[in-house]
């Protein structure tokens, strides 16, 4: 089989944690924050919750960010809820323009909970940030689902409008918290984007239905470094206006790029100051990205997100804005991410419709129906190619142009979270608990 190695020069792309090698998992999506697990081996393709479960441990409270791994620790976020009263709510829905189903809450207290690698045991418990009365979120969204960044022995947790927290990992103390009122905005379905680190920058998206903008926070600090409105035309529906991806960051002709999706528009942006180097419209109505881009051999891949729903492929220019090579709109997610293995381009959409296309020309190698609703973005780890449904139920595939299941697993609940790999283990954070999936 070929090799699964993806090439990126002359493009390259950048992790957003200078991950070091204590650091094995620091950020959503792994080391390059593309859903590569670089060093994962012997891997299982076979489990349940009797079947190759090292460990499982219940998760207090509702969050969908992913794990994070340093050392012999695991962390994650969560959300303790207690909700609105039924008259608070139907007050505050008076406002609401959208017609999705919420989730409304009296108060949020929001949690770094770390947990022991070998044991499974939680071991340190952290309040971050405490709301009351905070934005709703929609049903199938948490007040917990951007993933934290794990570097040099600090956590960066960022929870959207609510604030960001950076914490010291030995004492568990808080070293700075970032709650400025000019760095809110109306999510409407709540917090969606995770952040990224590049150098002294700890850089977000704030996409409300009331304005749009990225910013960027001195990562020492807290203190904000840069912030830069969003330039593309808006729609009048403050609806089509919001989105929620997570931005990447790519080297190209030597220089640092923010690929940044947006309602409408892709953006480059500079991220040591946050100038605006390009940008691209949909050309159809894109709102509510939830995907994060990846990047590789020159190519640059994207889903727009609501509306118009379709995967888009760039070829990334030294000289000026990335050039459209391709674009399908057959089977596109709205919320799970793209994976590039090799030579193809993987993504399932929302409702289990697994692609396999070409990722130089944009070809369709096959389309499978595996069943079952996607939110979690898919994993290439050992080889294989792992992808987790909103049922509980995870598929592993040979990650080649021709569909080959090698398994078929089942857990007591839901996936939302993306799932990470280190050494020889699967870390899966479902609905209800954590689990460390390995073979005896």
């Amino acid at each position: 089989m070929k090799s699964l190695a993806f090439r990126l020069l002359p493009f390259l792309l950048l992790p957003a944690s200078a991950a070091n090698a204590k650091d094995e998992w620091p950020q959503w999506r792994g080391p390059t924050g593309q859903g590569h697990a670089l060093d994962a081996t012997d891997l299982p393709v076979e489990w349940s919750e009797t079947k190759n479960v090292a460990w499982k441990t219940p998760v207090p409270g509702r969050g969908h960010s992913s794990p994070v791994i340093s050392d012999d620790r695991i962390w994650l976020t969560t959300a303790l809820e207690t909700p609105a009263s039924e008259a608070a709510a139907a007050e505050r829905l008076k406002t609401n323009t959208g017609d999705q189903p919420l989730v409304l809450l009296a108060e949020v207290r929001l949690q770094a909970i770390s947990f022991d690698r070998e044991t499974g045991e939680i071991d340190r418990t952290l309040d971050l940030l405490t709301v009351k009365d905070p934005q709703w979120v929609h049903a199938l969204n948490s007040y917990a689902t951007p993933t934290p960044i794990l570097e040099d022995g600090r956590l960066y947790a960022h929870f959207g409008s609510f604030g960001t927290v950076c914490v010291d990992l030995r004492s568990g103390d808080i070293v700075w918290k970032n709650t400025d009122p000019s760095l809110q905005v109306m999510h409407e379905n709540g917090p969606g984007s995770t952040a990224v680190l590049w150098r002294d920058r700890l850089i977000f998206h704030l996409d409300g239905s009331d304005r749009q903008l990225v910013a960027a926070l001195d990562k020492n600090t807290g203190k904000i470094a840069w912030t830069r409105e969003r330039s593309g035309a808006m729609r009048e529906n403050p609806q089509q206006r919001k989105s929620y991806a997570t931005p990447l960051i790519v080297e190209v002709n030597g220089k640092a790029q923010l690929v940044s999706p947006g309602a409408d528009w892709l953006y480059g942006y500079d991220p040591a100051d946050g100038r605006e180097l390009w940008k691209i419209a949909y050309g159809e109505l894109g709102f509510s990205n939830v995907p994060r881009p990846v990047a590789g051999d020159g190519m640059l891949f994207l889903s727009t997100g609501f509306g118009k729903t379709e995967i888009q492929a760039f070829r990334l220019k030294a000289d000026g804005s990335p050039e459209l090579a391709w674009r399908e709109k057959k089977g596109a997610p709205r919320m799970p991410s793209p994976l590039l293995a090799g030579a193809e381009l993987f993504f399932v959409s929302d409702n289990g419709i697994l692609s396999c296309l070409d990722a130089k020309t944009g070809e369709v190698r096959y389309q499978e129906r595996l069943g079952g609703n996607f939110s979690a973005s898919p994993l290439l780890a050992d080889g294989k190619l792992y992808l987790f449904s909103r049922e509980g139920i995870a598929t592993v595939l040979n990650p080649g142009p021709k569909f080959e299941k090698l398994g078929e697993n089942t857990l007591d609940a839901g996936h939302f979270a993306s799932v990470s790999a280190v050494e020889h283990a699967l870390y899966i954070r479902t609905e209800k608990a954590l689990y460390r999936i390995e073979k005896p």
